[in-house]
């Protein structure tokens, strides 16, 4: 009886220290970072070219309150990727935590596709209609 005592507790230590791992509610959050951030991957994004031979992707951006991203960001497929993924999971998870911490709520839980069509236009990757 006493080893299956220890062993559910030390299981529940283990099950609380990888949940509190999950959220940082303790690190800086604030809708100015979130600015800062954003504006700092649109610049990035947007120092890269595009051209017809390179092309464009998207990815998801934001976290909505009710889950799912705000929206699609497009950019060059020059962009060193796993530098450009770090910095929106970087913002993402600020962002989700900034609104478990406000308890934020959204009238807009519709889901979010990506851009069905993207391509280069004058140098820019955007949407096309």
């Amino acid at each position: 009886m006493k080893t299956f005592i220890k062993l559910f507790a030390i299981f529940l230590f283990l099950q609380n220290l990888a949940c509190s791992k999950q959220v940082d509610k303790t690190g800086p959050v604030s809708a100015e970072i979130l600015v800062a951030k954003k504006q700092k991957i649109v610049t990035y994004i947007n120092s890269f070219p595009c051209s017809a031979t390179v092309g464009c992707s998207s990815i998801a951006f934001g976290a909505k309150p009710c889950g799912g991203p705000w929206e699609y960001l497009v950019f060059s497929n020059a962009v060193n990727l796993p530098e450009l993924q770090a910095m929106v999971a970087d913002y993402n998870q600020i962002e989700a935590t900034l609104n478990l911490r406000t308890s934020a709520k959204s009238d807009d839980c519709m889901v979010v596709n990506p851009p069905a069509k993207i391509g280069c236009v004058d140098g820019k990757c955007g949407i096309i209609n």
